[in-house]
This record gives C-alpha cells, structure tokens and sequence, in this order.
C-alpha cells in the first residue's frame, strides 16, 4: 500500500498533467470571441503546471533523506504537498469555466465572464484596484483594532467585576445584537466624515463579539487558579493580568476572529454609502458600469484579503498560546 506522502505526490504529477491540458484547451481550442489576455492565460497555467511537477520531484527527494524531511525546507515543501488536490481541483474548475464562458459562451455576456477577462482586470485597472485595497485595509486597520482593544478592555472588565457586570449588561445585551449597519444613518449624522462614521461602524461590529466571549473566558476561569495566587501572596492586579486574561485568551481569540468576520461585512457596506474608495466603492463602480469581470476581480481580492488576515491571526494565536498547547485540543 502507497504511503501517504507517495500519495501526495502522485497527485501533484496528475495536477501538473491536469494544468498541461488546461492548456491545450486555451492554446488549439479557439475562442468563440477575440479574448485579450489570452496568452497570458497559457502561459499562467503552464506556471502551475511546473510548479505542480517540481513539488513531485522536491517531495520524493526530501522523503529520501531524514536530515532533510525534518528542516524547514521539508516541511515548507510537505505543506505544499497537502495542497496537491487543490491544484487538480483548481485546475479543472478553470478549465471548465474557459471552456462554458469563452469556448462555448453557455452563459450570457457581460454577466460570466471568462478568466482572460479577469487577467485583463489585474492588468488593466490595477493602480485603482490596488488604491481600492489601499484604502479598504486601512479602514479595517483603525476600525478593528479600536473595537478589538475596546471590547477586550469591557469583556475582562465585566468578567472580572460584578458592579461593571450589573450597568453593562443590559447595555450590551440591547445594543449587542442590532447589526452595526442598522446604525449607519446616525453614525453618518454625527460624525465629521464618512471615513470616521466607517471606522465608528466596523468597531462596533467587531467589538460586541470581543466583548462576549472575553467575558465569557474571564467569567469562567477556575477559582482555583485565584486560591493559588492569593496563597503566594498576589494583588489584584497580578490575578487579573496574570491569571485571568492568560485563562481567558483562548476565547478571546475566537471573539477576534468572529469580529474580524463581521468587520469585514461592515466594511463593504460603509464604503458603499459613503467613502469615496475602497473594494466596497469599487464593487459599486463595477456594477453601475456593468463592468461584471471588474466586480469578479474585485470580489476575488476581499476573498484572499479576509483569508490571509484570517491566517494571520492564526498565527499570532498559535504564537501567543503556544504555553497552552498541553491544555487545549489544537
């Protein structure tokens, strides 16, 4: 019986074939219309297809020394390797989607637009695309981390003390569960400008599940651990920051990615209204324009924006909480 890793290797040999027929398609099956970029496009999956076949031929050689397979580079290249099944499946998803979209034209024009047209995007519109992510990511920088340190600043704040418990609770629990874009008008009204009425609604957003479950983890730390340090003699402050928020912060990270996910959506929807750039204000544009492939691009980029900020957090969790890799299930 194959090993896994020969497993893996094997389909990293039947995603570089799956890419090199991708691109016969694209280069001897004409197009039913003069699509730009289209060379681009062949050359692109022949970039996969060799990538594909040289993590087959980097994964046996590092799987043959021990020495190897341990460094960094092993495992950057096994990492890779896992990825192996995603590179066949991306590589027939866009092969079908040439062939329905410019091959065949099954779906109606503008609305589907073919992967030449989405190349033409990157390579056309860049600078105002890439001005629009500019603008986006520092909205969700300020707006984030306002709410992030606000609602962990509450949520240990309630956990820990019942008088703040008993005048924030009710506040939190009718304020808590309206969505942050129900208060958009009155956000417009009161602040300045759009771009500090935005950093007002995507904090709000992130703040409320930061708040819960911070104060859920401070909440429910064992009185144990309290009894252990006020036997060694600790203060209050100690208990708090160094008993406490180092129990709580496995739940307070899962409130940080939650309230990444909904200062995300808050984020397009105050650049819609009223900031003048941004992915949000971009999607707009397209759609006004009926520039469908513009809006395909751009529905890309907030894809992989929210995924690598998602994974970057990650990181920062496992780096944080790697003392508790003993205690917690990762």
């Amino acid at each position: 019986m194959a090993s896994p890793e020969k497993r893996k290797r094997v389909v990293a040999i039947v995603a570089a074939f799956g890419w090199l027929g991708g691109a016969a398609v694209t280069q001897w099956w004409p197009t039913a219309d003069d699509w730009p970029y289209t060379r681009e496009l062949l050359i692109l999956k022949l970039v996969f297809a060799v990538l594909s076949l040289a993590l087959a031929i980097a994964g046996s050689r590092s799987s043959g020394s021990a020495s190897q397979k341990d460094s960094r580079l092993g495992n950057w290249i096994g990492a890779w390797l896992n990825a192996a099944p995603w590179l066949l499946a991306l590589a027939i998803a866009l092969t079908a989607w040439e062939i329905i979209t410019a091959q065949l034209e099954w779906l109606p024009r503008p609305f589907f637009a073919p992967p030449q047209a989405l190349i033409g995007v990157f390579g056309d519109d860049f600078p105002r695309l890439a001005s629009s992510v500019a603008h986006s990511f520092g909205l969700l920088a300020y707006g984030y981390v306002i709410g992030a340190l606000t609602g962990f600043v509450v949520g240990v704040s309630i956990g820990w003390s019942k008088a703040v418990g008993y005048w924030l609770h009710p506040i939190l629990r009718l304020i808590g569960p309206l969505p942050a874009v129900a208060w958009l008008p009155l956000a417009f009204f009161f602040f300045p400008s759009s771009f500090s009425a935005s950093v007002f609604l995507i904090a709000l957003a992130t703040a409320f599940p930061v708040v819960v479950l911070t104060w859920s983890g401070v909440a429910s730390v064992s009185p144990a651990y309290y009894d252990v340090a006020r036997t060694l003699g600790a203060r209050p402050a100690f208990l708090i920051f160094r008993v406490a928020i180092p129990a709580a912060l496995p739940s307070v990270f899962v409130g940080l990615f939650m309230g990444l996910s909904a200062s995300f959506a808050v984020l397009i929807v105050a650049e819609m209204m009223g900031v003048k750039a941004g992915l949000g204000w971009y999607l707009q544009w397209a759609q006004g324009w009926a520039a469908y492939s513009n809006m395909y691009a751009a529905l890309l980029v907030m894809a992989l924006m929210c995924s690598g900020l998602i994974t970057l957090l990650f990181r920062v969790r496992d780096r944080l909480l790697a003392w508790q890799k003993g205690l917690l299930k990762w």
